[in-house]
């Protein structure tokens, strides 16, 4: 495991548990972090800014009891969406300096000014990419690190296969690489790592976790999911997605007409249309891993042995 950032030692394993809308939270997020991986959650979650700063003083305040406990938690890390579209951008960007966040995802647009900010206060940018273009606009505007956003990644996702898109950015520049897209077990991790990968975004796994925010029928849906389940479309809001299937035909959408529809014409059609939006289900590749609801916690201590024997069998298999 190379990690080129100070909070390697922290780490047991390389993963991100990956920011996920109207799941990820600040339990979910601290107990990742005490397992010893990164935990995260996206500032837009919450309704309105001052929810955000709620969520972060919670998770600060976890962390420093199980610093006080004499535990080494990994570091925390949140999800800031820097598209000058975002209208919550300036405040929420405002909270993140003032807790100095230490490790900031940002997306959809990669603005200097925002990863000076963050620098100054010691924070580390990683920035969401999918293609080489995307990496080398991100690394002109100071982010630390590129997380590739392959074909097979939950909800919106890139549409190029994970080995190709690892190979084009490495091309461009040498930043450190988190791979996102399908992966889902520990020997997913080091796989990555053996691909040039410094580290791993994971989400679906944890989307059925008992600290997520998932409904219950969600959670409990994903045990019985297959990667054939998972449908790609632009279709809801003009970006490509990976949606979970049976919650788009539960909603009503027929599968076919919805692989033929323009880009974003559903959510930008009748307010009918964008409730039903509201109970469609995303999920990735991995989903098949995903066999009950466990602890975040449990979750993560499974995939860091799976990781460690994974490494202990390929090292003695070239030994």
């Amino acid at each position: 495991m190379s990690i080129p950032f100070p909070f390697a030692d922290r780490l047991k394993m390389p993963l991100i548990v990956a920011p996920m809308f109207l799941v990820s939270n600040p339990k979910m997020a601290v107990a990742a972090c005490r397992a010893g991986v990164i935990g995260s959650y996206p500032a837009h979650s919450t309704r309105t800014k001052e929810v955000y700063e709620e969520w972060l003083y919670e998770s600060e305040e976890a962390l420093a009891v199980s610093e006080n406990n004499g535990e080494k938690p990994a570091p925390l890390a949140v999800n800031l969406v820097v598209h000058s579209s975002n209208a919550r951008m300036e405040g929420d960007l405002e909270i993140t300096i003032r807790h100095k966040v230490p490790i900031v995802l940002t997306s959809k647009g990669a603005p200097e000014e925002v990863f000076k900010e963050i620098h100054n206060y010691g924070g580390v940018t990683m920035h969401d990419v999918a293609s080489a273009r995307h990496a080398e606009k991100a690394v002109a505007a100071g982010a630390d690190a590129l997380i590739a956003v392959a074909g097979g990644a939950g909800g919106h996702c890139g549409t190029i296969n994970p080995f190709a898109l690892v190979n084009e950015i490495r091309q461009v520049t040498d930043k450190p690489i988190i791979l996102a897209g399908g992966m889902s077990s520990g020997q997913d991790v080091l796989a990555a790592e053996a691909m040039g990968a410094s580290m791993v975004y994971m989400g679906t796994r944890f989307i059925a976790t008992e600290e997520s925010l998932a409904p219950s029928d969600y959670r409990d849906s994903l045990i019985e999911g297959k990667a054939t389940d998972i449908f790609l479309s632009a279709a809801l809001d003009g970006a490509p997605a990976n949606w979970y299937a049976p919650s788009l035909v539960k909603a009503g959408i027929d599968l076919e007409e919805l692989a033929m529809t323009k880009p974003g014409a559903i959510v930008t059609s009748s307010g009918q249309s964008k409730q039903r939006y509201k109970a469609i289900w995303s999920a990735g590749h991995g989903i098949g891993a995903t066999k009950s609801v466990q602890k975040t916690a449990d979750l993560c201590e499974q995939l860091i042995l799976e990781y460690e024997q994974a490494r202990t069998q390929f090292v003695g298999s070239i030994a």
